[in-house]
């Protein structure tokens, strides 16, 4: 009977042992921090909610369960069904992922920690931020007007106007009608408030729209935003633009030849620059071409020309064709005059000034001058 006394009394002993440090357990745990990654989230983000909970008593605190409950920011992993103690002095870290299923604004999960047999629990709200608010992004550098098969810089710039720090920022042209290089830009992490630049060589085919689009992380989750910027066609202030000045015809044998001057008033060089007379003269030698070569902003260069029409012509195009720095060809029409100017017969021939006419009177003058010195000379 002594022993059956004896055994309860020690049950009894452990049962109070077991219970004096739960009983305890509210005022000697605390939250001691809580963090989110990434530190705010957007609507539909996924992130990791981290607990830490210290025992600040003198005595282990035994735990059963670990849970997060709340709306708008809603856990997706599985509560810790069994903790087991958190000895004294000691820290315990508890992990969760949570999706914001609101809207903006500060939402307030909260922590839920149940004490073993019956002790109550630590409730603890976490504040988690939600905003919506997207990377921007603009256009800082184009040219006035787009042309044709003609390379133009295009820079954009990004920037986080978020209170976090955005991940793997890079920017991506697409669209149609349009060569680009490179055929992506990589900004990387971009803190609050900061921004980043990336250039591309745009070289549009047709008039099109060109979206440059945004892509950047927020934690694990991806996001986008579209900067669209129409590609039209224009004269471009700055490109060259040959001017054909001092003019002159003159009658050939066959035809005509025209001389003058031309000069680039435009902002940019042109490059192979060729002076051609065109439809309705047909180019003969000895200038079918004049080659200028490259006439710089300002520079100025001769020319001549020799070509043919019917009788009928009273004015033909000079043309003056020449590539940009890509490559690509434009040409300049100047109409010019020929006035009443009549080209000479094609048996004349221009030498020195004489035509072949001339040049047989002479002939035949200096025949007859030479024959009468002779005649006289016999006679004396």
């Amino acid at each position: 009977m002594k022993s059956i006394y004896l055994a309860i009394i020690t049950l009894l002993c452990a049962a109070i042992a077991v219970a004096g440090p739960a009983s305890a357990a509210p005022a000697d745990l605390t939250v001691t921090s809580s963090s989110l990654d990434p530190a705010v989230l957007m609507k539909g983000d996924t992130g990791t909610l981290t607990v830490v909970v210290q025992n600040n008593g003198a005595e282990p605190v035994a735990i059963r369960s670990a849970r997060l409950h709340g709306s708008g920011v809603v856990p997706l992993s599985d509560p810790y069904p069994s903790v087991g103690e958190i000895g004294a002095g000691n820290v315990k870290t508890f992990t969760f992922t949570v999706r914001a299923d609101g809207g903006e604004g500060t939402f307030y999960p909260t922590f839920v920690l149940d004490f073993r047999d019956g002790g109550g629990s630590l409730r603890y709200p976490v504040p988690i931020q939600v905003e919506n608010t997207p990377l921007s992004a603009s256009v800082i550098k184009k040219p006035d007007a787009f042309a044709e098969s003609r390379t133009a810089d295009i820079t954009v710039r990004v920037g986080n106007p978020r209170p976090n720090a955005a991940s793997g920022v890079q920017v991506i042209p697409q669209g149609n009608e349009f060569t680009v290089t490179p055929t992506g830009g990589f900004i990387g992490a971009l803190a609050p408030d900061a921004s980043g630049t990336v250039t591309f060589n745009l070289t549009p085919t047709a008039e099109t729209d060109v979206t440059f689009q945004v892509v950047w992380r927020n934690g694990i989750n991806t996001h986008t935003a579209d900067l669209v910027l129409p590609v039209a066609f224009g004269e471009d202030k700055r490109q060259a633009d040959p001017v054909i000045t001092n003019v002159e015809v003159t009658p050939i044998a066959g035809g005509y030849r025209i001389v003058g001057d031309v000069m680039n008033a435009g902002l940019e060089s042109a490059r192979s620059v060729l002076v051609t007379p065109g439809s309705p003269a047909t180019p003969i030698d000895p200038f079918r071409v004049y080659v200028v070569g490259t006439l710089d902003p300002d520079d100025i260069s001769s020319f001549e020309v020799t070509f043919k029409t019917n009788g009928t012509v009273t004015e033909i195009p000079v043309v003056v064709e020449y590539r940009d720095d890509d490559g690509n060809r434009y040409t300049a029409s100047t109409p010019v005059g020929l006035g009443g100017t009549t080209a000479a017969p094609l048996e004349e021939r221009e030498d020195g000034g004489f035509p072949l006419f001339g040049i047989i009177v002479v002939v035949l003058v200096a025949l007859g001058v030479a024959g009468a010195i002779y005649y006289s000379w016999k006679r004396t």
